[in-house]
This record gives C-alpha cells, sequence and structure tokens, in this order.
C-alpha cells in the first residue's frame, strides 16, 4: 500500500469519523474518491470552527493506524452519495457541533485527554442520530475505527488518567 492510498483512507474516513475529528485542515488530495468525499475534508475546518476542542496527538496517532488498515471493502464504503448526505448534514449542523464540542471541552475537567473523550462521545452521542441514513454504511466503518483507536489507547496511553477516559468512551455511540 502506498503511503498517497494510506493518507486517502485516512483522510476520507477521518472526513467521515465524526465532527470531532474534523478540526484540522487535510491536505490528502484524493483524486480517486468520489468529488462528495473530497469536499467532505476540504471543507472540514469551515464545517466545524472549533476554537477550544483539541484532539489529543495520541487518538489521531492511533486513529490514523486503524483507518490506514482499513479493508478494500470498508473503504468501498465511503461513496459518493454517502459523501454528499453528509456534506449536507455538516454544513446544516457544524456549527452547533462545533459550539458543543468547545463548550464540553472547557467544561470538562482533568488532562486534556479527557476533556477530549468527553466532548467527543457527547458530540458524537448527541448528533450521530441525525445524520442521514445514507451515510449508515460509512459510520458503521467509523465506529469500528474509534472502538479499535480507543480500546488500544485504554491499553497503552502514557497516563493512566488518559487510560481511564479512554476506556470510558471506546465502546463509542
Amino acid at each position: 500500500m502506498t503511503v498517497r492510498r494510506t493518507l486517502q483512507r485516512v483522510a476520507v474516513a477521518a472526513a467521515l469519523l465524526s465532527a470531532s475529528l474534523l478540526t484540522a485542515p487535510s491536505s490528502a488530495q484524493a483524486a480517486d474518491l468520489p468529488a462528495a468525499c473530497q469536499s467532505a475534508l476540504t471543507d472540514a475546518q469551515t464545517k466545524f470552527p472549533v476554537k477550544y476542542f483539541t484532539v489529543p496527538d495520541e487518538v489521531k496517532s492511533a486513529l490514523l493506524t486503524e483507518l490506514g488498515g482499513l479493508s478494500e471493502a470498508d473503504q468501498q464504503q465511503f461513496t459518493q452519495s454517502a459523501c454528499t448526505a453528509w456534506n449536507t448534514w455538516a454544513t446544516s449542523h457544524g456549527a452547533a457541533v462545533a459550539t458543543y464540542l468547545d463548550n464540553h471541552y472547557q467544561q470538562a475537567t482533568g488532562p486534556v485527554c479527557g476533556k477530549f473523550a468527553t466532548a467527543a462521545i457527547g458530540a458524537l452521542k448527541k448528533y450521530a442520530p441525525t445524520i442521514p441514513a445514507e451515510t449508515r454504511s460509512a459510520e458503521t466503518v467509523a465506529k469500528k475505527v474509534w472502538r479499535n483507536a480507543l480500546q488500544k489507547l485504554s491499553v497503552q496511553a502514557p497516563d493512566a488518567a488518559c487510560r481511564q477516559a479512554y476506556n470510558g468512551v471506546k465502546a463509542g455511540w
């Protein structure tokens, strides 16, 4: 698998994983992805304009590792119709999701990992049911990525408080 292909997988899956993970612009150009999926990547920062919410580096790394290992069948869940539905939803709900993430991040206590876990799982549980049905197959992949990454972090994170925080949200939404 080439580095470019891995980055493409990572970027698309991350775009659909959750609004909480769409806080950093992606430089990946995924020429073989449907146009709507490319748009999901390039427009994510503006659709989810968080100010305070932060994804810890160890979480980013764990998610990228999981995303990089997606099977071809999982990758095929990122279709034009799924990404179009996602983009429409994100445009309508992105500001509310960003506000939720920022507020809950700021109100959470403890280290950054705990603040991330509290805000992210809260947003996922609150907003996932409103995401269009056309995205459900991609959401299934996103849940698998989340679960696997957070399970590993719940054992391997360098800080006991972070291991506990990740353990508390590993089941997902």
